[in-house]
């Protein structure tokens, strides 16, 4: 089943451990297929070099499994829950890439200081709560604290990131993580100031909807 979404998720996997995102198992990738509304999952603590498209597994929008050899991550539940409340959403991406997830440990959002969050995001990238792993909890953090991002923090876990395709959402991934190093060293300098609201908006649609081949 969905053998094509399958290949894609193995291509985007890939991508978490080369833009340094995750170590050994931690984190994965999800895809909402739109026609039939099942999910393509990462199996639970296989490494990212052993990985291949067949290993992962179809469950349907309550987490059960579908098709698959595997058992699916232990964060499929609350996968499940954000695409059931965000219809918009096709693809989602859990990691612990360690700038973001220091901000997370201390609770703290990453602020727009920087022209590629206002770009990427449209906002600061917002903290939610803590939330034990294995149930829909971290979902509902995900959902009650998201708001228009793409990224939210969970306190003191790690980063998901949503995207209307999978690859916008490790897009968003890959871009949270480098903004959360280029802040955190920008506040080793010094004091850091926010770009206003309206310049942040102003930003966010000149990327969303000029910037790039159309």
């Amino acid at each position: 089943m969905l053998e094509a979404l399958k290949q894609e998720l193995y291509e985007l996997h890939l991508e978490l451990p080369k833009n340094d995102l995750v170590r050994w198992t931690g984190g994965n990738v999800s895809a909402r297929d739109p026609q039939s509304g099942l999910v393509v999952i990462k199996p639970s603590g296989v490494r990212y070099e052993r990985l291949r498209p067949e290993h992962h597994v179809v469950v349907d929008l309550d987490g059960k499994v579908v098709e698959g050899d595997l058992s699916p991550s232990s964060d499929t539940l609350s996968h499940c829950y954000i695409y059931r409340h965000r219809p918009d959403v096709n693809g989602i991406v859990h990691t612990h890439s360690p700038y973001a997830t220091a901000f997370a440990a201390v609770g703290k959002p990453i602020p727009v200081c920087i022209t590629a969050i206002a770009d990427e995001f449209g906002c600061a990238i917002p903290v939610a709560g803590f939330a034990l792993i294995g149930s829909e909890a971290i979902g509902q953090q995900v959902i009650d604290h998201i708001g228009n991002s793409k990224a939210v923090l969970l306190k003191q876990h790690g980063v998901f990131t949503i995207g209307k395709s999978a690859e916008e959402a490790v897009k968003a991934a890959v871009m949270t993580e480098d903004v959360a190093k280029s802040v955190w060293l920008a506040m080793q300098i010094g004091q850091i100031e926010e770009i206003p609201a309206e310049d942040v908006a102003k930003l966010y649609d000149r990327y969303s909807n000029v910037y790039g081949q159309r």
